[in-house]
């Protein structure tokens, strides 16, 4: 068989299995928004966020992947709660074991088989001390929605899969298997993430910002996608389009206030799903991209409609406004620390 005849085979073999991811995706994230705006428990809008990641990075289920993500769901939480019990009172110790997670999270995140639990670590060790600061009977419920939310998030994994289940052969999702870096590099580049997203970490907990913990989790999510070496040139990339998800959960949110109408929520849920989606999967090598402009989409919208203040417009601006500053900042340090390097080189 010639070479143009095996491409022609791969290509029909995987264009199926594309298009039954995209249309997983919309489904599954649709879905989970729906039953998380719609019930509204606590971190309900975490659900659909990470959904989101689950199926863009495990787009194959397996049963060591059902396991982590259990296992993620289950000790990430304990490590949040062990730390605010009783180590709140005690701020240098606190923010030491909290900096410790993040360098662990960091390190395993460039491992795609701990990406997830990873992912799961870092919201875990950011969100729960912070809220046992300010109230440590408020972390524990705080632990238990974030692990409903969580286990929400991997049976909708799961039904997802078993409803569009991939095809693909063995041989082409063999191929998809990326190289692991080193260890020093892995240790390298988890130490200038933590370098860079720790002193705004430490700044809101020690301030304690009023609202801080949408923040707090999209400064996580945004932080691990600056690890590895092309870091700088996707952090780029990253306030861009993290900027578009905000003007879109903008556009979103008014359009709600407008029409108020459960059903016309989820069909704009599904739109823009369906967008992405597509960015998605016709180009894996920019998918952190627009995963994570859907993610700041799902979080500054989910955030909103789960408020119950009176003062909701005032919230939800104030919040984009943090996450936008935040985005610069960590875009900034991150130009900052490579141009250092590059000038070490050169010298």
């Amino acid at each position: 068989m010639s070479d143009n005849s095996m491409s022609l085979v791969s290509v029909n073999a995987i264009q199926p299995s594309v298009d039954r991811r995209i249309t997983r995706f919309v489904v599954g994230v649709t879905i989970a928004a729906a039953l998380a705006y719609g019930i509204n428990w606590g971190l309900s809008f975490v659900m659909p966020v990470f959904l989101a990641k689950f199926l863009v990075d495990k787009p194959v289920l397996t049963r060591q992947i059902f396991d982590e993500l259990f296992l993620a769901m289950v000790a990430t939480v304990l490590i949040g709660l062990s730390i605010s019990n009783g180590v709140t009172h005690y701020p240098l110790v606190l923010l030491l074991l909290v900096g410790l997670l993040m360098f662990g999270a960091y390190y395993l995140f460039m491992d795609p088989e701990w990406n997830l639990f990873a992912t799961i670590l870092i919201i875990s060790a950011l969100l729960i001390p912070y809220m046992g600061i300010i109230n440590p009977a408020a972390s524990l419920f705080l632990g238990k929605a974030l692990m409903i939310s969580g286990v929400g998030a991997v049976v909708m994994f799961v039904l997802m899969h078993c409803l569009f289940p991939d095809k693909a052969p063995q041989s082409v999702k063999a191929k998809l298997k990326p190289v692991l870096p080193s260890s020093s590099q892995r240790t390298k580049e988890a130490l200038r993430a933590l370098m860079i997203s720790f002193p705004v970490i430490a700044f809101f907990y020690y301030f304690q910002i009023n609202g801080a913990l949408l923040t707090l989790a999209f400064i996580g999510i945004l932080s691990l996608q600056i690890t590895g070496q092309k870091s700088v040139k996707l952090s780029a990339f990253l306030l861009l389009t993290n900027s578009i998800g905000g003007i879109l959960a903008v556009i979103a949110y008014e359009l709600l206030v407008t029409v108020p109408w459960f059903p016309f929520l989820v069909a704009l849920i599904a739109l823009f799903t369906c967008i992405f989606a597509n960015k998605i999967y016709s180009n894996p090598l920019k998918a952190p991209i627009w995963s994570g402009a859907l993610t700041a989409l799902l979080v500054v919208l989910g955030t909103a409609l789960s408020s119950e203040s009176k003062e909701i417009d005032v919230g939800f601006y104030t919040r984009i406004t943090q996450i936008f500053l935040a985005g610069i900042y960590m875009i900034f340090i991150s130009f900052l620390l490579e141009s250092r390097n590059k000038s070490k080189h050169d010298s």
